[in-house]
């Protein structure tokens, strides 16, 4: 099993790396190579920073947005988005300005508004992952989360709390995406990676 761990400047892919191993990977390319990923058996889609500097970077590698939407929606192979990984997969951001993003999931990413004043922005540290519904990747527990913007739209799979209601993870048939940070989540985030890595969708 081959799993492509994209590289377009906008994640933090050694970490992440390390936990996809630890978590029992065997054969990880970190790559920008669009034909790598045309032939991957899984992909991780990482994602730090501001929405439409990620969504420029990622349409920046030459024929990866294509060579993602065929193997991930044309071959159904598994897919994990992570942080902005994952909001990258909405129809837009509101981050700076409007962006879109790849349309996987219908919604917009926009900017934390807690009601309780006292919940700072950004949303940082651990956090109850609540499931919204069942989903054979993500349980109970706590993550650990680092972000100012977050998911509003449908496939909602889990959420937590953070002066109000907040996306967590999203998804549908082969796809999965997760707010919170499953390298900086010690054991939660390892497990779940393991479940990613055996997942059959």
């Amino acid at each position: 099993m081959t799993l492509a761990l994209i590289d377009y400047g906008a994640g933090n892919l050694h970490s992440v790396a390390n936990a996809l191993k630890a978590a029992g990977a065997a054969d990880i390319s970190i790559t920008s190579d669009a034909a790598m990923v045309a032939k991957a058996d899984r992909i991780v889609l990482p994602g730090v920073g501001a929405f439409g500097a990620c969504a420029a970077a990622l349409r920046a590698v030459p024929d990866m947005v294509e060579a993602l939407d065929a193997r991930v929606r044309g071959a159904a192979v598994p897919f994990l988005g992570i942080c902005v990984g994952m909001q990258l997969m909405a129809d837009t951001g509101e981050e700076l300005g409007t962006h879109q993003g790849l349309g996987w999931v219908r919604g917009s990413v926009r900017q934390l508004a807690p009601a309780d004043p006292s919940a700072k922005v950004p949303h940082m540290g651990w956090n109850d992952v609540i499931l919204a519904r069942p989903h054979a990747l993500i349980e109970p527990g706590e993550a650990y989360f680092l972000h100012s913007y977050a998911f509003d739209g449908d496939d909602v799979l889990a959420g937590t709390d953070h002066g109000g209601p907040i996306t967590a993870a999203i998804g549908r048939d082969n796809m999965i995406g997760v707010q919170f940070h499953p390298e900086k989540s010690q054991a939660y985030g390892l497990t779940f990676l393991a479940r990613f890595l055996e997942w059959r969708p």
